[in-house]
């Protein structure tokens, strides 16, 4: 543990006790993958303005998401098949977030249900919805939510449709992945992983398997996923579940004015600038040199959030500097929790920390609240209307 200094440490790890199934899971984009890209180059040409001779004690980074006090400005975002990274992964990153005073949000494609998850934290943590087809489903999701007290609804709004990730294709993913000769030689080389699923009971999809009609077995379960988002979604449908859900509303997948726009018009809360880590349309902008227009049209109306592209401390001062109120991360939380369980996502968090505090010292500030745009400047055209 000593020797893990920063988010590759931790990545390395990751890359030797993970399935290779699952690390394509998590580290492909869409397509191309110029997206997937774009969104880690572009925090390279924000740079820092040094500043010294400041008062540096007390420094502190702790905020507010939607009411909801953080040690630092920093969701964990949802992702699917986290249970598949390892064992009852969505309880152990759950865990680790509760303790360390950050909100966990758990995916509805995730393998530990809402639940199972609740049964084993104390503190509130966030749900995220897709919106299927089948309304009923949708609604009885939201109301098992509210019942395991979850204390946010995130509504992602960019998977009407799913993205052509070829790294998934390629490796025929499943959950639990299914029994080939591939598979089994792999799976044989990451002994941890394979004894600690052995171990516990959550190798499915939990928040639908038997709940869901007529999912019964794992491929029924894969043919509802494949067919069950809805590709009519409407903002009329985004009202309807805002009248449902009477607690923060957080609404992910923004890239556009007009739909930020539209968020404040429904009343949520909060939008998450988010192009789903390059995971869906290949060939769009960053977050990164997407956030200021956002940040400009609506920020003032409701909290404008960024995910997609974070990988350190000082990447969250750069989205904090373009006007975010925070920042989400998936594929750190899942580097840490595939390397070493929950002691890993506590580690990713303690590293970001430290990097953001540092960082924020350098640049002349003790509280995150005061970064703003006169704290960096830029080095290429991807800001040039900043």
């Amino acid at each position: 543990m000593s020797l893990i200094c920063e988010l590759s440490d931790l990545q390395r790890l990751y890359h030797k006790r993970v399935p290779k199934m699952f690390q394509g899971y998590c580290e492909s984009g869409s397509w191309a993958q110029q997206t997937l890209a774009l969104n880690q180059s572009d925090f390279r040409q924000i740079l820092f303005r040094q500043r010294v001779a400041r008062d540096l004690e007390p420094r502190s980074l702790k905020s507010q998401l939607v009411g909801h006090d953080v040690k630092m400005p920093l969701a964990l975002a949802p992702v699917g098949l986290l249970g598949m990274q390892h064992a009852d992964g969505e309880i152990l990153a759950a865990q680790a977030a509760e303790e360390f005073g950050v909100p966990f949000t758990l995916s509805t494609m995730s393998i530990c249900s809402i639940e199972a998850v609740a049964a084993k934290t104390q503190k509130p943590f966030w749900f995220q919805l897709y919106v299927q087809k089948d309304r009923e489903f949708t609604k009885k999701l939201i109301d098992r939510a509210k019942a395991a007290g979850c204390s946010a609804l995130v509504v992602t709004l960019d998977l009407q449709m799913i993205g052509r990730r070829h790294a998934d294709h390629r490796n025929g993913m499943t959950a639990p992945p299914r029994l080939t000769l591939p598979n089994i030689i792999d799976i044989a080389r990451r002994p941890r992983w394979a004894l600690d699923m052995l171990k516990t009971e959550n190798r499915q999809f939990g928040n639908i398997q038997g709940c869901a009609t007529g999912v019964d077995d794992m491929n029924d379960l894969m043919k509802w996923t494949a067919g069950s988002f809805d590709i009519k979604l409407s903002w009329e449908d985004i009202r309807y579940f805002r009248d449902l859900w009477q607690g923060p509303l957080i609404i992910k997948g923004i890239m556009e004015v007009e739909d930020a726009k539209e968020c404040v018009k429904l009343g949520a809360d909060a939008i998450v600038v988010s192009n789903h880590g390059g995971r869906q349309l290949d060939g769009t902008r960053s977050t990164i040199s997407t956030l200021p227009e956002i940040v400009a049209a609506v920020g003032d109306q409701l909290e404008v959030w960024l995910d997609s592209g974070i990988r350190s401390g000082q990447d969250i001062i750069r989205a904090k500097a373009l006007g975010a109120k925070g920042v989400m991360v998936g594929r750190p939380m899942v580097y840490g929790l595939g390397a070493m369980g929950k002691q890993g996502v506590s580690k990713m968090l303690q590293i970001f920390h430290e990097e953001a505090e540092l960082t924020m010292a350098f640049i002349g500030h003790r509280d995150i609240s005061h970064i703003g745009r006169e704290d960096i400047v830029f080095r290429k055209d991807s800001f040039a209307n900043v």
